[in-house]
């Protein structure tokens, strides 16, 4: 027995060493890749406030970029925070996949989307922070990107919560209007984040901040009512086991927007942050366990409260909340070819 388990210790330890190794074949296999640069040597559009090093050359080719993924930079942990949470809602996707029937059971496309919108969110999250360091060009697209992945996200949080967490009595008053305006709010926040980063330089930062909160709160506020109405009432649902999942959710989401708007720990310890500790890296995992509350909260209530919503939604109206999500990416793909237009006019007057 002791044998077996020192041998097992002993696997252990090699791979943890050979996991260690990887930076160090990568920097053999890639001798060529540059070092990092400090603020002032990159232009002033790329810098972010209280980060002075850590960030990546410009223009350089394609291959770079993506090995940087293992390089030791100021966006890696912004990378990798989303890489891992897009690889563990996979692993949850195949594990739904196996109790629940997303092809037959239209009930269950709501949880789909949301899913869905998840996998969307993350992935083109990660390629942002991966590429867009690339060029202004290339960083106007990729963030862009990320936006529409952001307002998708925004729409699938709405149709589970819609469908699955509604009460009876708050569903009388918005039956009719709800999704509707939620397509409507999930374009306008694309097209609000999309203004504000467009608006970079010939506005101060906080019209930037602006332009990208303000509609994605109203969209929020609006996409979490059903859930906040729930909640208002959870003494009455005390054995559900989806309300502390649906608190957890707001929980993480709240802590999300307090980071995102305020870069507190870069402020409190300029240059110490520049590779760990950003208030974005913060603002990456309370998203992504914001999202796995929702998933899981959605679950449960797809599963225990199915005699209401079959009750509350008819037959088709789950066909119809997924064409307004196709709608929703039809949208903020215009949205995105528009405002790349007007980019590529600002850099072209801008190079001249």
């Amino acid at each position: 027995m002791a044998t077996t388990v020192m041998d097992r210790i002993g696997r252990v330890f090699i791979s943890l060493q050979q996991i260690r190794e990887v930076p160090q074949m990568l920097n053999e296999a890639a001798p060529s890749m540059p070092g990092t640069l400090k603020d002032s040597e990159v232009p002033t559009y790329f810098r972010e406030r209280y980060v002075s090093t850590g960030y990546r050359p410009l223009n350089q080719n394609w291959r770079y970029y993506f090995l940087s993924l293992f390089q030791r930079h100021n966006e890696t942990m912004n990378v990798w925070t989303h890489l891992l949470a897009f690889l563990v809602l996979l692993i949850k996707f195949r594990q739904l996949a196996e109790t629940v029937d997303f092809v037959s059971d239209p009930h269950s496309w709501p949880l789909l989307i949301l899913i869905v919108s998840s996998l969307i969110y993350t992935g083109f999250s990660t390629v942002a922070h991966l590429l867009g360091g690339k060029s202004e060009l290339c960083n106007y697209s990729f963030f862009f990107l990320d936006y529409v992945g952001v307002a998708q996200y925004q729409y699938g949080s709405a149709v589970v919560h819609f469908y699955y967490a509604v009460e009876e009595g708050f569903h009388r008053h918005v039956h009719g209007i709800f999704m509707p305006v939620a397509t409507f709010l999930s374009c306008l926040s694309c097209l609000g984040c999309t203004y504000g980063k467009y608006c970079n330089y010939r506005r101060p930062m906080w019209v930037r901040k602006v332009c990208q909160v303000v509609p994605s709160a109203l969209s929020y506020m609006w996409d979490t009512s059903p859930v906040a109405y729930r909640l208002m009432s959870w003494y009455k649902n005390s054995d559900d086991p989806a309300v502390f999942y649906h608190f957890g959710q707001v929980a993480f989401f709240l802590s999300c927007g307090f980071f995102f708007t305020c870069p507190v720990l870069e402020r409190c310890f300029p240059g110490r942050c520049d590779f760990v500790g950003q208030s974005h890296q913060i603002f990456h995992v309370f998203l992504s366990c914001c999202t796995l509350c929702q998933i899981h909260a959605s679950y449960l209530d797809y599963v225990g409260r199915r005699e209401l919503y079959s009750r509350l939604h008819g037959s088709d109206e789950a066909g119809l909340f997924v064409g307004l999500y196709v709608l929703v990416l039809i949208g903020c793909s215009l949205i995105v070819f528009l405002m790349l237009r007007k980019v590529k006019k600002l850099l072209g007057c801008k190079s001249k």
